[in-house]
């Protein structure tokens, strides 16, 4: 943990900004969210640290670190280095209340150079953060190497703070047979192994066996602090023969049961265990999808999204919740779809979608409040199944939240839609003649001509807030496949098949030829089983986003961290609430959205409402 003094300021959540003139911002356009009711209480989310990096940019270095969401208005920083091991000098003249980034062009490139941060509060500095080394002639790459041990593909990465240093650390799968999870510190040592046994060598991506995880759009893992007490657990679907980091073995004569565990995340070993539902047990084991959220506003629950198949190729569906309390972990709802009709995708996003505090369930049909009742169908308002649903405050001059999704084969020839996030009222739809599989949809702002997001899938791209077609001709509009914050301006970059892209709608290119910000494939790395990266989020550095992927032989992590220096200060996204739910979960790979708008033109956003 970093020895800095945190800085809160007492009965209020403040925090991020240290005057709007450093933000660098356009506040031509105004954030019109609902109000914050006195009621709300704050949310506990993770303590963690600077989150310092550095990586080469040419014949200088680019330093970034966490503004905190806690952190009070007028927190500066000062970078000092360390070169050779020699005395800490500081870099900078005057403090620094910008972006939370600084390059420095003076540093001896031949030696190792570390860097950290103080914050200065009122005039005074703080004690500072702990210190990243850059190394004696480092490659000139916008990554961090995470060696990991020798094995098969990783398909998945999940992050939390397992050793309670206030960083991120690691849990990959291991796409073998029989599969495996391993875990590993934020600098790659080595935790432990968990082999989920030879029920995990079915690997269908539709009815795979009872210990698979990580096939099709699921997933059966994610990593939190559950409890609370600093440290992350792990979330586990487990069956008969799995064998925990510690070699203690679950058994059972029965191998389609199944069970939601709980592990140490410093150890592996078995914490707590509960079981999964099986009121539709006769049709085999499920397949599952694991995220996060605080559905009562305050404690964090594992939410469960759980299919099988029935001999007539229909689908069973059951989500619940469950809370770790460091003793227990005890199921608090279930919901059974039955008869209902509540159309489901490929993605779950958990989310505050009425601005209560609390968050809810969201499927790309259907919604259930965080009691696990029913808050509304989509069905009724002809939509069925699709690939992939973006929650967001997409229109910023509207109250609340929007949804946008995409349709299967709807054989109404709807093809996207877009509407009220909280109510489910449909705003707007496009439907053309004849069904189509619509298998991208993306939201994000990439024109900052229109206020608020566009949205796009392969029938053109269209300001959302308008319903305008602002870029028909689809060869020239970007692919929709994933956003990533990276070049330091507030509209989105894009990652694609191992690219970052920037579009640009002044001279747009046809969309296999965007201008092209970086290959992740120069640096090593190899796309994972879904075509992307195995982990995007908010890891370290300032607010812009880190890609995980691997390299060829599967020993090492290649986290993509920006070089680009940015005026624009933003407290961490892992401190959004939205954000950080987001991060806990797969499915089939989406972006992550924060619960304000973020884009051009965006309004200076509210300090979150949490606590440490």
């Amino acid at each position: 943990m970093e020895t800095f003094t945190r800085v809160r300021v007492a009965g209020a959540v403040v925090g991020l900004l240290a005057a709007s003139a450093a933000f660098a911002l356009s506040t031509t356009t105004t954030n019109a969210e609902e109000p914050v009711t006195a009621q709300q209480t704050a949310r506990p989310m993770e303590d963690l640290g600077r989150g310092v990096v550095a990586v080469r940019n040419g014949s200088g270095v680019h330093v970034s670190w966490r503004l905190l969401g806690l952190d009070p208005n007028g927190i500066g920083f000062n970078v000092y280095r360390s070169t050779a091991g020699g005395a800490w000098t500081k870099l900078n003249g005057s403090v620094l209340t910008g972006g939370t980034n600084y390059t420095d062009t003076t540093a001896n490139l031949s030696q190792a150079n570390a860097y950290r941060v103080a914050p200065v509060v009122g005039g005074a500095e703080q004690q500072p953060s702990t210190a990243f080394t850059l190394s004696a002639n480092h490659a000139d790459e916008p990554v961090v190497r995470i060696p990991i041990r020798d094995g098969g593909p990783v398909k998945f990465t999940w992050t939390g703070d397992l050793d309670g240093d206030g960083e991120y650390d690691y849990v990959v799968d291991r796409q073998t047979s029989p599969q495996s999870i391993e875990a590993y510190k934020s600098d790659g040592t080595f935790l432990w192994e968990v082999d989920l046994g030879p029920n995990s060598t079915n690997q269908d991506n539709i009815e795979p066996g009872s210990a698979t995880i990580d096939v099709g759009h699921n997933d059966g893992v994610t990593v939190y602090d559950f409890n609370m007490d600093g440290y992350a657990e792990v979330a586990l679907k487990i069956a008969d023969g799995v064998t925990f980091g510690d070699g203690q073995t679950w058994t059972h004569s029965d191998d389609n049961r199944q069970w939601v565990a709980i592990l140490d995340g410093r150890t592996g070993a078995l914490r707590n265990y509960s079981g999964i539902p099986t009121d539709y047990l006769a049709d085999g084991p499920m397949a599952a999808r694991f995220g996060v959220g605080h559905l009562d506003g305050v404690t964090p629950s594992l939410v469960a999204f759980m299919k099988n198949r029935k001999d007539n190729g229909s689908f069973n569906l059951t989500i619940a919740a469950w809370n770790w309390s460091g003793s227990n972990l005890t199921q608090k709802w279930k919901w059974l779809r039955g008869s209902q009709n509540a159309p489901d995708g490929h993605n779950t996003r958990i989310i505050d979608v009425n601005g209560d505090g609390k968050d809810e369930v969201a499927e790309i049909g259907f919604v259930l409040n965080g009691d696990g009742t029913l808050r509304y169908s989509l069905a009724s308002q002809g939509i069925i199944h699709g690939d992939r649903f973006h929650i967001a405050d997409i229109d910023p001059g509207r109250p609340g939240l929007e949804g946008y999704g995409v349709q299967q084969d709807n054989p109404s020839g709807l093809r996207e839609y877009y509407y009220d996030a909280s109510t489910g009222q449909m705003i707007w739809k496009h439907t053309l003649s004849g069904t189509a599989d619509v298998g991208r949809g993306m939201a994000g702002d990439v024109d900052p001509r229109f206020p608020g997001m566009e949205v796009w899938s392969f029938d053109g791209l269209y300001n959302a807030a308008q319903n305008k077609l602002t870029e028909p001709n689809t060869s020239l509009r970007p692919w929709p496949q994933l956003g990533l914050w990276w070049d330091g301006d507030l509209t989105m970059e894009l990652l694609n098949s191992g690219k970052i892209e920037e579009w640009d709608p002044l001279n747009p290119t046809p969309t296999g030829s965007l201008p092209r910000i970086e290959s992740t494939w120069n640096y090593g790395a190899v796309t994972a089983a879904q075509g992307g990266p195995t982990l995007v989020g908010d890891l370290f550095g300032d607010w812009r986003e880190e890609a995980v992927y691997t390299n060829a032989a599967y020993d090492q992590l290649i986290v993509f961290t920006t070089d680009k220096p940015s005026s624009t200060r933003l407290y961490t996204l892992a401190h959004n609430p939205a954000y950080r739910n987001a991060m806990t979960l797969h499915g089939y790979m989406q972006s992550h959205h924060v619960d304000y708008f973020l884009g051009s033109g965006m309004a200076i956003p509210p300090g979150p409402r949490i606590t440490y």
